[in-house]
Order: C-alpha cells, then structure tokens, then sequence
C-alpha cells in the first residue's frame, strides 16, 4: 500500500515557480514516489538514495532534486532543490 504524500509549502513554491515542463515532470516524479518507495526494483528511475536515517533524496526531473523523510504516516517532502543547493542544505545539518 503506497504511503501518504505530505509537501512542505516551501516546495509547493518552488514547483509553482518552475516552468511548465519541468514542474510536470516534477509532479509525475512526487506521483511515482508514492506508489514505488520501498520497492527497489520499481523505483530505479527515480535514483532514491538513502542520506541518513529515513532521510531519501530522488529525482524531479533532469537537474532538480527531492529531499523527503519516511515518517510513519506519510512521505513527507521538505526540499526541492539542485545538487548544489542539497549538498549546502546537508551540509548545513538541519537534517541531524
């Protein structure tokens, strides 16, 4: 059974902002994570990656990048961002 999807409003922004083609790709990505996460051999194409404890990053499409955690209830999605926008916010140890 696929998890909840919870969107932090900072990335809600942030897609809003996007142009067409890439917040579409975006918003297909979000809906394929919910059905795939924890299934490894469906989510290839997504690229998720473990950062630390239920702390996941996937692909939103070419250059951008989700940060989410695996919270009991929900997936939530608290970041959306390029690679080097992620490697500062990591950096940054919010997510400790």
């Amino acid at each position: 059974m696929a998890k909840a999807l919870t969107i932090d409003p900072s990335v809600i922004r942030r897609l809003r902002e996007l142009p067409k083609t890439e917040k579409v790709e975006c918003l297909l990505a979000l809906c394929e994570l919910t059905e795939s996460f924890g299934q490894p051999h469906i989510h290839s194409g997504l690229a998720i990656r473990k950062l630390g404890n239920k702390l996941f990053e996937c692909r939103g499409s070419l250059a951008l990048r989700f940060i989410f955690q695996d919270r009991s209830a929900d997936l939530f999605v608290s970041f959306l961002g390029n690679h080097d926008e992620i490697k500062a916010l990591l950096k940054s140890g919010k997510y400790r």
